[in-house]
């Protein structure tokens, strides 16, 4: 072979190599996007990004005779959930300002398409139905607006209450209804710790469906981000994120069942009706009036969707059981939460706590992050992850 075909021979060769490496490098970069923005997927589907319908992760574990699968992959920090009257779900993304409905016409466990319900919305959060209209709470109002099942549209109707800032603290706000057609609002504090301006902040409020006689029903309550109804008592339940910056384990998040004008501590109490000797200079007969939580949780769980079992899906032992989602700690030394557990009810105590669905956390890899919880009218489970953003589906295994 002559000089210069030989040249030409190794200058191809050193050209293909470096296309190789730019290639490979550029797949290797790509897979650190996607792995940063979607859920981790098994072995078997690595290259492919997640679809409707298919398994969870395998990391993420269960208890035995139940599956998780992928509702929907089209969800960019999703939050509440909520069933329409005729079983669509609707899902809010707060930071897109939007909320969304999810219809699955056939039952078959796999959303059909996204459907956009409202945009350009501040912060939306907190979804209920009521007498076949839909009730949107957003950082600074509460609207109701009528729904058609049938276009899955919502009609602006009326803004029934305005609400506070959440500052630069704590601006989700959540809904939930009970069985006398009261509606409770929960509101968030500005702040970690201080004396709030609006004396909205940090309580739940209530008022009706008409928004008529908006009060405060409960206070000292930092950040109950969510609520739920114990149906056969008509009491409402929520979790409380509370205050940081005390260390790894004080104080802990909790769980709470809230009381009409009880007042829960924050922010010159905590826990078990601790003096904050940090912040206020309130004293131990002031804490003694405070109301101590109903169940301690892990601080920094950073506790957010619960609701109670009543599903054929899952086991008999269970129903009546409560399920809650720990988003996970951001400022703990060692992480915490990350994770779904199931809360033994015994009638108004919490006797027990295992853990439920596990796995998003895996060393320093974040999967993801649960938020809401729901059931369908067929007993399968929702939950709702911001981080991932998906809703897996959790069913039995034996139906």
């Amino acid at each position: 072979m002559s000089r210069p075909v030989v040249l030409v021979v190794l200058a191809a060769l050193i050209l293909s190599g470096a296309v190789l490496a730019v290639s490979t490098f550029g797949q290797a970069v790509v897979k650190k996007q996607v792995g940063d923005v979607t859920p981790a997927l098994s072995p078997a589907l690595q290259m492919a990004r997640p679809v409707e319908g298919q398994k969870a992760d395998q990391r993420l574990q269960l208890p035995e005779g139940l599956q998780a699968t992928l509702f929907s992959t089209q969800t960019p920090g999703a939050r509440d959930l909520q069933f329409s009257p005729d079983g669509t779900l609707l899902v809010s993304l707060r930071a897109k300002g939007q909320v969304i409905a999810l219809p699955d016409r056939d039952g078959d466990g796999v959303a059909d398409r996204v459907v956009n319900v409202l945009s350009n919305v501040r912060n939306p959060h907190g979804l209920a139905f009521r007498n076949g209209k839909l009730f949107v709470a957003s950082e600074r109002e509460l609207n109701r607006y009528t729904w058609d099942e049938e276009t899955l549209t919502a009609t602006f109707e009326k803004k029934l209450a305005d609400l506070p800032s959440g500052g630069s603290g704590h601006f989700t706000r959540s809904l939930v209804f009970d069985n006398q057609g009261n509606l409770y609002i929960s509101v968030g504090s500005t702040c970690n710790v201080c004396t709030e301006r609006d004396d909205r902040n940090a309580t739940v409020l209530i008022t009706n469906e008409e928004g008529e006689n908006v009060r405060t029903y409960a206070t000292g309550l930092r950040n109950s981000v969510f609520m739920t109804l114990h149906d056969s008592t008509d009491e409402v339940w929520a979790t409380e994120n509370s205050r940081d910056l005390l260390g790894d384990d004080v104080p802990p998040d909790e769980i709470n069942i809230l009381e009409e004008n009880g007042n829960y501590g924050w922010p010159f109490c905590y826990s078990n009706q601790v003096v904050d000797t940090t912040f206020g200079g309130k004293d131990q007969a002031y804490c003694n009036g405070t109301i101590p939580p109903l169940h301690a949780i892990q601080a920094h769980s950073a506790a957010l969707g619960l609701t109670f079992i009543d599903s054929r899906q899952f086991p008999d032992a269970w129903q009546g059981d409560l399920l809650v989602a720990y988003h996970g700690s951001w400022n703990r030394s060692v992480p915490t939460g990350y994770k779904v557990v199931r809360m033994t009810v015994d009638g108004n105590r919490i006797t027990g706590e295992s853990d439920f669905m596990t796995g998003f956390l895996q060393g320093d890899q974040t999967l993801g992050r649960p938020v809401d919880l729901t059931f369908d009218q067929n007993g399968r489970l929702y939950i709702s992850d911001d981080k991932a953003g998906v809703i897996y589906l959790v069913s039995s295994t034996q139906l």
